[in-house]
C-alpha cells in the first residue's frame, strides 16, 4: 500500500541536489526520500551520474545546489565496484572483513576485539565464504571477493547498504546468489539497500522500487516502470518482455559509428 511509506522512518532526504565537474553537469536537481527498509535499484547508462550520486550521499564531493538530510547517527555501509588488492599484499579474507570495523575514531594500531572477530566469522558463514577466511583475498574467486566486500560493509550493522555494480565481475551463479543475499539482508534485517546496476532484468526481479538516473532522476516507488521511461533514461529504444523473471531486451535500432557519426 502506498500509504505504508508514510509511517516508515525517513532515513535519507535528497532535496534538489546538483553536482558539476567544471562546466559538466553530472547530477541535475535530484530529489528523493529514502525510508527504512527500502530496496531501491538505481539504473542508468554509463556516465549517467550513478557513482557521483553515491559519492554525494557519502559526503565525498560537494554539492553545487540542494541539500542532503540524514541523521548524524545514520550508519552507511558501502560496497564499491569490483576491487583489486595489491597482489603481494598479505591480507586475508578475514582481515578484509575486519577492516570494516575500523572507524575514524579507532586507534592507529587497532586491535580487533573478540566480538568483532566472532561477528566477522558469522558474516562469512551467512555469505557462505567461511572456507575462505584464511585465504589471501587475491586467491579467491570474483564472487567470493564481492561477498567479502559485502561482509566488510555489514560488520558495523549499517542502517543503509549501498552497492555499486556488485555483480559486474562475477559468474552467473555468484550473481544470483549475491542478489538472493541482498534480498535476505533487506527482508530479514530490515536494512535499507541502494543497488546500482546495469542489470535491468535483475533489478526488476529483486528490488522493491526503481530509480532511473541520467543526470535527472525518475523514481518509481512501486516498481511500476515502463519501456518509454527506460528509453528516456538510456536514450535507446527498449522492449519489455516478461516470461518467468522479467527481462529487458533492446529493440533493433541503428548502431552509430562514433568516428563518423553515421549509422553502420
Amino acid at each position: 500500500m502506498p500509504n505504508e511509506r508514510v509511517t516508515k522512518d525517513l532515513q535519507l532526504k535528497l532535496q534538489d541536489i546538483s553536482v558539476s565537474y567544471g562546466r559538466n553537469v553530472i547530477l541535475n536537481h535530484i530529489s528523493i526520500d529514502i525510508f527504512k527498509g527500502d530496496y531501491i535499484g538505481i539504473i542508468g547508462p554509463n556516465g549517467a551520474g550513478k557513482s557521483t550520486l553515491i559519492k554525494a550521499i557519502l559526503g565525498l564531493i560537494p554539492l553545487q545546489k540542494g541539500a542532503i538530510q540524514k541523521s548524524n547517527t545514520l550508519r552507511i555501509g558501502y560496497v564499491p565496484q569490483y576491487s583489486q588488492f595489491e597482489k603481494n599484499f598479505p591480507i586475508t579474507v578475514m582481515d578484509t572483513i575486519l577492516m570494516g570495523s575500523i572507524t575514524p575514531n579507532s586507534e592507529f594500531f587497532h586491535r580487533h576485539s573478540k566480538s568483532e572477530k566472532e561477528k566477522a566469522v558469522a558474516l562469512a558463514e551467512f555469505l557462505h565464504i567461511e572456507d575462505c577466511l584464511h585465504k589471501n583475498i587475491n586467491n579467491v574467486s570474483g564472487g567470493q571477493m564481492q561477498k567479502s566486500m559485502i561482509a566488510r560493509a555489514m560488520i558495523q550493522s549499517p542502517d543503509i547498504l549501498i552497492l555499486d555494480e556488485p555483480t559486474s565481475n562475477v559468474d552467473n551463479n555468484s550473481r544470483n546468489e549475491i542478489y538472493d543475499i541482498l534480498r535476505d539482508i533487506n527482508k530479514t534485517q530490515d536494512t535499507t539497500v541502494l543497488l546500482i546496476s546495469h542489470d535491468i532484468g535483475a533489478i526488476s526481479a529483486y528490488v522493491k522500487s526503481v530509480a532511473c538516473l541520467n543526470q535527472t532522476l525518475h523514481y518509481h516507488p512501486e516498481r511500476a516502470f515502463t519501456g518509454p521511461e527506460i528509453e528516456r533514461t538510456f536514450d535507446c529504444p527498449i522492449d519489455l518482455i516478461a516470461h518467468g523473471a522479467p527481462h529487458r531486451v533492446l529493440e533493433q535500432h541503428d548502431i552509430v559509428d562514433l568516428t563518423t557519426g553515421r549509422p553502420q
